[in-house]
């Protein structure tokens, strides 16, 4: 019996193929430089329309699992934890200006930070085992 429950697949949930992921619900797409992060669709349903976002500073350097953005939602108030280690190169100003865009399009338009990476191999989940974890 527990088969069949592990095997649901949560209803359209949007995990595309060539993204990497963290447990804690950011997206990393490592196959441009420099890397682009954002948060999931199920991030983005789970807060609700995002109603501010606190960008971090061009230049600021972090490492994985540090707070790098604050999610402002009618629900809650949800840190962004960095899946990757190294230097914010851009914020996406549209989304600083317009929360909202996340919501419509977190793969695409509602990016967060675009990131250098440091050398290290970041431990992310791949879109099927992302998806095992996202309901």
């Amino acid at each position: 019996m527990s088969e069949a429950l592990d095997n649901e697949q949560p209803v359209n949930l949007d995990v595309p193929e060539h993204l990497e992921y963290s447990e804690e619900h950011a997206w990393v797409d490592r196959s441009v430089d420099p890397a682009i992060i954002g948060i999931t669709a199920y991030a983005a349903e789970q807060l609700g329309e995002l109603v501010f976002v606190d960008m971090p500073e061009v230049g600021t350097r972090v490492e994985a699992g540090d707070e790098i953005v604050e999610l402002e939602s009618s629900k809650a108030v949800q840190p962004l934890i960095a899946p990757v280690a190294g230097t914010i190169k851009y914020v996406n100003r549209d989304v600083a200006d317009d929360p909202s865009v996340v919501n419509g399009d977190p793969y695409g338009e509602g990016w967060i930070v675009k990131i250098e990476l440091d050398d290290d191999e970041p431990e992310l989940l791949d879109a099927e085992e992302y998806a095992r974890i996202a309901h």
